[in-house]
């Protein structure tokens, strides 16, 4: 009876949550835990659930929180902070559109703080809690000047039009209320949005569940914060139960918790999410993952996309930060305007000045072609009887250069000096009219992203997509390298060049994942000989392959086995110009 009783509770709130979201496909799970203890606040919460799956983007803020703590932020205060905003950023608008809630927000208000009022009272951010609960309930109340600021932060945010203003108060509150040293020992907000999701996924989270879970998930706690945000107080009363609990009663209590296989499935969506769509068909991509991931790379995935900034599913804090950081690599292509314009020009005229010695004709003395008058005389009287004149073409096969750059989270300090070896490299083949593709890879979980800037083909505009370059995650550089190979050796062009930018630091160590692909871990020797392994094989098919080298010095030797004598080492990106389009140059001069 109280199964069917909770169930149809269940149904009721879920149908409250969908009317006010305006969203009948919406995934909600009602707190019927809460409703128990207080009916006005179970509804209102459901209310409040609704409500901020309508005006705002809920995953980009459950992310923030999870990156939030994964930098050593403490979960419950921060949860805490993460509820009072969020009822303030919806509560005007819901009121305002349906006066029965007003009444509900009333009661469930009134039930908090009578309820909890001493465990909210020993904590700042409980008692900023209670004051602006006071405030709503009975008009002003008296604060000091710190908590006033703190208060008036928080109400600022009925106004709010984005998420990230959520995040951002949310985070100013946390790092002056909980933890003052926050930003110095762990970084500010940018470095917390910039912990990719490779790293969350990498991260047991197994402490941070309220049950033990057997097969503990990146997905698991996701859900779990998208369920507790919206909380009034669930997540403070979970904090305070996990204190009191004695070791003996947690083991009574603890239930096994089987992930749903669900949220591992959600990782494609990730990946769009955060990447772009991918520009292939699905059938495409199907097709090179059958025939470009084998052997060690079988349980590995190939995306293709044009990024997140080119093609969105919907503006999160991925995008937010790729659009920074592309402003951050343009702002240091001006910052050296002029270093990076006379590199473009020193390569261009080297390249367009062996591309015209391979297009001029040369004449010849022979013994056959067009006969030259002035030296028929020679016949019977010279033993040099050549009266011809032949022309002797040079061979104008046509090349084709393709450009990978390795964007795995090591290239993070390096991110605006890569970017400006791209674009160099790419205006210089612009001008000299060489067909050429840029493309960077990392890798996220089992896939291997690969972001293209510029197709062989596209005009000279397209080279500016290059600035759209940002690092995340691992690199497994030789599958990379093996699907860059793949078009690049079905172009109809006769001489062929790949040039890599790499680290030197092929990495791809992925932790034990339940009910999902687990690729070998790719590291150390293991990785440096599988990408030396792609690149010999390309070169064996008339692929000419050159390794430029953006790390450390310390890595240098990996590099060294990677791509032999064909490598630079570029010290300064002053030289860059100099030491590519002396390799580039060797390549033309090679083939004629």
């Amino acid at each position: 009876m109280r199964e069917e009783f909770e169930l149809e509770l269940e149904n009721r709130i879920k149908n409250l949550i969908w009317t006010v979201s305006g969203d009948y496909t919406l995934d909600v799970k009602p707190d019927i835990e809460s409703y128990h203890r207080s009916h006005a606040v179970g509804l209102y919460d459901g209310i409040k659930q609704g409500a901020f799956a309508r005006y705002f983007n809920g995953e980009e803020l459950s992310l923030y929180l999870m990156k939030k703590i994964y930098l050593h932020g403490e979960e419950g205060p921060l949860m805490s902070l993460a509820q009072l905003c969020i009822e303030w950023s919806v509560a005007e608008r819901i009121t305002k559109e349906r006066e029965g809630i007003k009444e509900i927000r009333k009661e469930a208000l009134e039930d908090i703080l009578e309820m909890d009022f001493s465990r909210l009272a020993a904590s700042e951010p409980g008692r900023l809690k209670l004051m602006l609960f006071k405030e709503c309930l009975n008009g002003s109340e008296p604060a000091t000047n710190r908590m006033r600021a703190f208060m008036e932060q928080v109400q600022a945010l009925s106004d709010a039009k984005e998420t990230i203003e959520l995040i951002h108060t949310i985070d100013k509150l946390y790092n002056a209320m909980v933890d003052p040293n926050f930003e110095k020992r762990y970084g500010n907000l940018e470095t917390v949005l910039a912990v990719s999701l490779e790293e969350l996924a990498e991260f047991s989270w197994k402490d941070y569940l309220e049950e033990e879970a057997l097969e503990e998930s990146f997905g698991t706690y996701l859900e779990h914060i998208n369920e507790a945000m919206t909380n009034l107080d669930k997540m403070e009363l979970n904090q305070e139960t996990k204190k009191e609990e004695s070791e003996e009663e947690t083991s009574q209590k603890k239930k096994i918790l089987v992930v749903d296989e669900e949220a591992l499935s959600k990782m494609h969506s990730y990946v769009q999410r955060n990447y772009g769509i991918g520009y292939l068909s699905e059938t495409e991509e199907k097709r090179r993952n059958l025939l470009l991931c084998r052997g060690i790379h079988s349980d590995c995935s190939l995306y293709f996309t044009e990024g997140v900034l080119k093609h969105a599913v919907l503006r999160n804090y991925q995008y937010e930060y790729a659009k920074k950081q592309r402003d951050k690599n343009r702002y240091e292509y001006y910052n050296n305007h002029r270093m990076v314009k006379n590199n473009i020009r020193q390569l261009s005229d080297m390249l367009k000045k062996a591309l015209v010695m391979r297009d001029e004709v040369q004449e010849t003395i022979s013994d056959r072609g067009r006969i030259v008058p002035s030296r028929l005389w020679r016949i019977g009287r010279s033993h040099d009887s050549r009266v011809f004149l032949r022309k002797l073409n040079h061979d104008n096969s046509d090349f084709v250069v393709d450009v990978l750059i390795d964007a795995s989270g090591s290239q993070r300090k390096r991110q605006g000096q890569v970017a400006m070896q791209a674009y160099i490299l790419s205006e210089a083949l612009s001008i000299a009219n060489v067909p050429h593709r840029v493309m960077s890879f990392c890798t996220f979980w089992d896939y291997t992203i690969l972001h293209r800037f510029r197709e062989y083909e596209d005009d000279r505009s397209a080279n500016e997509n290059i600035f759209e370059y940002n690092t995340s995650s691992n690199n497994r550089d030789g599958l990379a390298i093996k699907a860059a190979g793949y078009e690049l050796l079905n172009r109809e062009e006769e001489h062929k060049i790949l040039i890599v930018l790499s680290d030197g630091r092929p990495y791809d160590v992925i932790l034990n994942r339940p009910n999902a692909r687990n690729p070998q871990p790719y590291q150390g020797k293991y990785a440096i000989s599988d990408t030396a392994f792609e690149v010999r094989k390309l070169r064996s098919k008339g692929v000419c392959v050159l390794g430029v080298f953006a790390g450390e010095e310390k890595d240098l030797p990996a590099e060294k086995k990677i791509f032999g004598k064909d490598f630079a080492y570029i010290r300064d990106v002053a030289g860059f110009s100099g030491i590519v389009g002396r390799y580039l140059l060797k390549q033309l001069e090679r083939e004629e």
